[in-house]
């Protein structure tokens, strides 16, 4: 039996920061940001959205009221959870209208939460066939102004329908991970802005992907010429091309270059919007499927996911006959383009403001799912 990605969907907060305008206001080289680091424009939310909100509108777009009365397992990975005791899968199941004789629950380990809660849906599905699993991993990505990270912030959700004989994506089982106990990265309880050691956190992420990547072939008695396309989790864009690259050093021209056009379909949802930390793998998922020309079903995909601190995982997936008709590459691609363009200025508003739960606010906020108001520390959101 097959079981994987029935259905997938982004969304992103409704307004960018050129980074272009944000080179000028820190007086260094547009290309600093555009070539160094990869990126054109960086996802802002405003206090009215937050993950709950962020993965409803990305969810919502993908459940039909059939699937809501099967789904009986939701989960959420995020590492910018909004409660240290409730979950936001509990919220998100509201919201979203799914019957509740339904377990919702929400995993950490900063940006591998996203893989574990997929795994965890796929073995659900696999021991109960009838059933279907959702996964939403969101989260907001934010470093401070004027700080190290500040042109890697991002923010948005990916939602996963996990089913069995998907009609998108079969996850293969065949999967390998790693543990390794680093500081590259970090947020300690009360922390407003995570900490983070940037060179150790390059290489950590470089080394954990070679030797997972080895491991797994070994293992699974594979080689590199046997995958279509590798993708990566993507902090920045040019982090997953930095790994690849260091694979590829010794490989024939013409196989790498095909490695490499098919990595940079992957990053071009990536380079608009940022980092998604849970999600940013399979933003580059959604991207790849968008715009690569044609896939086989016997074609297979190799992911790399990685959580700073660290946990890595590599997997294998292949496509299904007739996937292209399940992908939403128009409502994606308007998702991004109608999207409001920030004043510096305005920006720099936007990241002073933060959500202060014990202080009762109001929001006025037109996008389907938001932040109602606070009250005695409960957020109230509207559909």
């Amino acid at each position: 039996m097959n079981v994987g990605i029935d259905q997938i969907s982004f969304y992103v907060p409704q307004m960018y920061l050129d980074m272009i305008d944000l080179a000028q206001a820190r007086n260094v080289d547009p290309n600093k940001y555009l070539i160094g680091i990869g990126q054109e424009k960086m996802a802002i939310n405003p206090q009215s959205q937050d993950i709950i909100t962020l993965g409803a509108n990305a969810a919502e777009k993908i459940l039909t009221a059939q699937d809501k009365e099967q789904i009986d397992l939701v989960i959420v990975g995020t590492e910018s959870s909004i409660d240290e005791s409730k979950a936001s899968a509990v919220i998100l199941h509201r919201l979203l209208g799914i019957q509740p004789y339904a377990r919702a629950i929400e995993v950490k380990e900063a940006c591998y939460a996203g893989t574990a809660a997929l795994q965890m849906a796929v073995n659900h599905v696999r021991l109960h066939p009838e059933s279907k699993a959702l996964v939403i991993a969101t989260d907001i990505a934010r470093y401070g102004l004027n700080s190290g990270g500040e042109p890697t912030q991002g923010a948005g959700a990916v939602a996963m329908l996990i089913t069995k004989e998907p009609r998108i994506l079969v996850i293969e089982e065949k999967t390998l991970a790693l543990t390794k106990d680093v500081y590259d990265f970090w947020r300690p309880t009360n922390q407003k802005y995570p900490l983070v050691d940037g060179p150790l956190s390059n290489s950590t992420y470089i080394n954990a992907f070679s030797d997972v990547f080895t491991a797994y072939n070994q293992k699974y008695q594979q080689s590199l010429t046997d995958y279509k396309a590798l993708l990566f989790h993507i902090p920045y864009t040019k982090m997953g091309r930095k790994a690849l690259n260091h694979l590829l050093e010794n490989v024939d021209e013409a196989i790498a270059k095909e490695f490499i056009d098919n990595y940079e379909l992957s990053i071009r949802y990536s380079r608009q919007i940022g980092n998604l930390y849970t999600g940013s793998l399979y933003l580059g998922l959604i991207s790849y499927l968008d715009h690569v020309a044609t896939l086989k079903p016997e074609d297979t995909i190799g992911l790399f996911s990685y959580g700073s601190g660290m946990v890595g995982e590599f997997f294998q997936a292949h496509v299904v006959e007739g996937y292209q008709k399940h992908l939403h590459t128009t409502q994606n691609q308007e998702t991004l383009n109608k999207r409001h363009r920030l004043t510096f200025a305005e920006y720099e508003t936007c990241l002073n403001e933060h959500l202060d739960p014990s202080i009762d606010q109001v929001f006025t906020d037109e996008t389907r799912f938001s932040i109602e108001k606070v009250e005695n520390h409960i957020r109230y959101y509207k559909k």
